[in-house]
């Protein structure tokens, strides 16, 4: 079964930096695509940045520049480094996993996706 756990969420100063991370199990992380997604307060959620198992990456423009997406296969977490923070980008972060390559087209968007994590708060303050 698959699990994900989200991580580092919590409150920075704009222009502030957080990383966020997602510890997954239950599956042979190279064969999935990974993303992060946000919930902006009164939105859908939206996809951030995201990657297939083809070594595809993909940004939402919100997050080029200043959001990288990682990995680290030996310890089967995700991560998402958040720099140049704005108050806009405050909102729940999700970690989400899907056990195909997507299509390039298709991996911000969350119906592509059948494993999400629980979600952790970001907040930015001006």
């Amino acid at each position: 079964q698959v699990h994900l756990v989200e991580s580092g969420g919590g409150s920075a100063q704009a222009g502030g930096a957080l990383r966020l991370s997602c510890v997954a199990s239950g599956f042979s992380y190279g064969t999935y695509s990974m993303g992060w997604f946000r919930q902006l307060p009164g939105k859908e959620r939206e996809g951030v940045a995201a990657f297939n198992s083809a070594g595809t990456t993909i940004y939402a423009t919100s997050a080029k520049g200043r959001f990288t997406i990682s990995q680290d296969n030996a310890k089967n977490t995700l991560y998402l480094q958040m720099n140049s923070l704005k108050p806009e980008d405050t909102g729940m972060y999700y970690c989400a996993a899907e056990g195909r390559s997507l299509a390039s087209w298709s991996i911000l968007f969350q119906q592509y996706y059948n494993y999400w994590g629980q979600g952790t708060q970001v907040t930015v303050s001006s």
